[in-house]
């Protein structure tokens, strides 16, 4: 697991630092750290406030990408190995 997230963060170059897919590389690293603490101490009700907040702002920063440029989301989504947006 630990081999992943390292592989991940170095999908970002240094002229991306910053950048939305850097910010959701970032986040996803961190979703992925709480979700692995969160299944050995269930009952820390406030990791998982945290971690419904991280979802939640790594979801906005994926709405954003989709509208701005659909080639960069496609590619992100693809890379991180993380769900598409629901479309209604």
């Amino acid at each position: 697991m630990i081999n992943n997230l390292s592989i991940r963060s170095s999908l970002v170059t240094k002229e991306q630092r910053g950048s939305v897919e850097s910010q959701v590389c970032y986040l996803t690293n961190r979703i992925l750290r709480l979700t692995r603490h969160l299944q050995l101490h269930r009952k820390d009700y406030s990791s998982q406030r945290g971690l419904w907040k991280i979802v939640g702002k790594r979801k906005r920063l994926l709405v954003y990408l989709s509208k701005r440029d659909r080639l960069r989301y496609d590619n992100l989504i693809g890379q991180l190995g993380i769900r598409g947006l629901k479309t209604r």
